[in-house]
């Protein structure tokens, strides 16, 4: 801490101020300028000697308490501890002031606070609190504190600074995963569904044996097992584990437009991430890869909650570049290294006609050794723009480009679901939960 610099208080100013009557009135008397001039060494000889008795360097320590990883798009809680070390039996009413990083929104970071004298019986550890929000992913960075400590006569103040400079880093909000992706998980383990996988697919994993019930398909009958113990006996079945899943981020220029005030590559990391979770849950490999003109990061498949902790470390950082994406080197890097059937998630966007036509080819190309899933993000105010009737000349021109983009997506979705891949479309409110929805679909029906 420094020794700090006085700052006057509004008393202080106000008693100046005073001394403006008798300077206006100088004009008549000189006595009044005197008088003026008396008021003012006064005031300027109080605030010196208020100043020399506000509390000194180390009387006052501050700490910040904060999570080294925030969450982005969510209100992420910031502490600072305060303890009084002068000897004063007053209270001490301190002027708290946080420097939060400049690329997050804050609230509430300047705030007064209350010191009760050193040791006081029963009385809490003082602390100030407030909240700041980061907008997307990546690193930030705290500076310092700042305090204002007033003196006892509260003319003057002293200003300090507190060396508090910290790291953070800015990952994608996980904590939805704990309501959204595993409410589907487990919705997807329910006896229903699992009686309605079961009769979808065969030759997956054995499970269990149980007995016959009316509707049972006969071929699941086990006869070995139902004569050994004079019932008849089913086998039942599970999804296959340790099935392999490729996660493909788009981080090209179309990635960079915002949709909902956040980049659509924040949504698509946001639905990677918790697709990774389920998956790595449910016991398959997830392997990441992201890529613009040519790659970026690339993790290949593995298992276990130590690889999601990896993907989210390499996807933090992830920036959409104003270049084109170069699709065909991303599949050539990719399945260069993974020879096993994999179902191949790409998170991109299916609006410009020219990237649409290399994504086609080389999506494509992928079956039926791969099973692809393209998962677009909904702009909905270009579809409410393909729709709105137009008010005048320029509504009608947007109409017509978003009616072009429209017919654009639709007439890309219909090709690759002709050529058997999987297309996802959802506003970004409801992303990552319709690529979770296509990821149990598929495990399911056991169509990897």
């Amino acid at each position: 801490m420094s020794l700090g610099r006085p700052v006057p208080t509004g008393l202080a100013v106000a008693l100046l101020a005073v001394a403006l009557v008798p300077a206006a009135l100088s004009v008549a008397s000189p006595t009044f300028g005197w008088l003026a001039l008396a008021v003012d060494v006064a005031v300027l000889a109080l605030c010196a000697v208020d100043f020399l008795r506000t509390p000194r360097d180390g009387d006052v320590t501050v700490t910040r308490v904060v999570e080294p990883i925030l969450s982005s798009g969510t209100r992420n809680p910031v502490h600072l501890v305060l303890e009084r070390h002068d000897t004063g039996t007053s209270p001490l009413r301190v002027e708290v002031r946080d420097e939060p990083p400049l690329v997050v929104a804050s609230h509430d970071h300047r705030q007064s606070v209350a010191l009760p004298p050193r040791g006081a019986p029963g009385e809490p550890v003082p602390r100030m609190t407030y909240f700041v929000t980061p907008p997307s992913r990546g690193d930030a960075r705290f500076g310092d504190v700042h305090l204002r400590l007033p003196g006892p006569l509260g003319l003057c103040a002293r200003q300090v600074r507190v060396k508090a400079e910290q790291a953070v880093k800015i990952y994608p909000d996980l904590t939805a995963l704990s309501r959204e992706a595993l409410t589907l998980a487990r919705a997807s383990d329910s006896p229903s569904e699992r009686t309605l996988r079961r009769r979808a697919a065969e030759g997956r994993e054995f499970e269990s044996l149980r007995e016959y019930r009316p509707g049972d398909d006969y071929r699941h009958i086990d006869w070995k097992a139902s004569a050994r113990h004079a019932n008849t006996l089913v086998r039942t079945w599970q999804p296959e584990r340790h099935q392999p899943m490729l996660l493909l981020l788009d981080c090209g220029r179309h990635m960079a437009g915002k949709v909902r005030g956040r980049r659509k590559l924040d949504h698509a990391v946001d639905a990677a991430l918790r697709l990774a979770r389920v998956g790595l849950d449910a016991g398959d490999v997830v392997g990441v890869m992201s890529f613009a003109s040519d790659v970026l990061t690339y993790l290949p498949p593995r298992k276990g909650h130590e690889h999601l902790r990896l993907i989210t470390e390499s996807l933090y950082r992830a920036e959409a570049a104003l270049e084109e994406s170069d699709y065909g080197r991303a599949y050539d890097f990719a399945f260069a290294r993974q020879t096993r059937r994999t179902l191949v998630v790409l998170f991109t966007d299916l609006v410009d006609p020219d990237a649409s036509a290399g994504l086609l080819t080389r999506t494509l190309a992928l079956r039926p050794r791969h099973l692809p899933v393209v998962a677009s993000l909904l702009d909905e105010d270009v579809r409410d723009a393909a729709t709105r009737v137009p008010d005048e000349a320029q509504d009608a021109y947007a109409r017509q480009a978003a009616t072009r983009l429209e017919a654009e997506f639709r007439r890309t979705a219909t090709t690759l679901r002709d050529a058997g891949a999987l297309v996802i479309r959802a506003p970004a409110q409801g992303f990552g939960a319709a690529a979770l929805n296509v990821y149990l679909d598929v495990k399911s029906r056991g169509l990897l």
